[in-house]
């Protein structure tokens, strides 16, 4: 199983799908996307990487009122570069695999997994509200 999520620029969980790691994420992009536009009918702009570039994804979105923008690497420097856009995502995976139950996949039922990943994003949260600030 792999999770396709949608985070806002900070990185807060929007919506989340969890789908068969045999499935391409470009596949059930569309379903996502779709449902978080209409829980969020003001989102009209979402970043994404390489993988979800192509004509399948794109005629699926026709007549939605969300843009995509493709973020690409740039390999020609060589090295590890942050890509703004991109690195927003897999910090919030990151802040995920934090929970011991999130570091692998042990729920054998899709939906029992994207309530375990909601959970942890409400801990998370209820943490950075009631930690004091210095």
């Amino acid at each position: 199983m792999k999770r396709n999520a949608i985070v806002d620029t900070e990185g807060h969980l929007l919506s989340i799908e969890v789908i068969a790691a045999n499935t391409q994420d470009r596949d059930c992009a569309a379903d996502l996307i779709k449902k978080t536009s209409e829980k969020y009918p003001r989102l009209r702009k979402l970043f994404a990487d390489g993988g979800y570039a192509g004509p399948k994804l794109a005629s699926a979105l026709v007549g939605q009122p969300v843009e995509i923008e493709i973020v690409k690497r740039t390999d020609k420097d060589g090295g590890f570069k942050i890509i703004r856009r991109r690195w927003v995502i897999e910090r919030t995976f990151s802040w995920l695999r934090r929970n011991r139950r999130l570091m692998a996949h042990y729920e054998a039922v899709a939906m029992v997994a994207v309530h375990f990943v909601k959970l942890a994003m409400i801990s998370l949260m209820l943490k950075r509200l009631t930690t004091p600030r210095p």
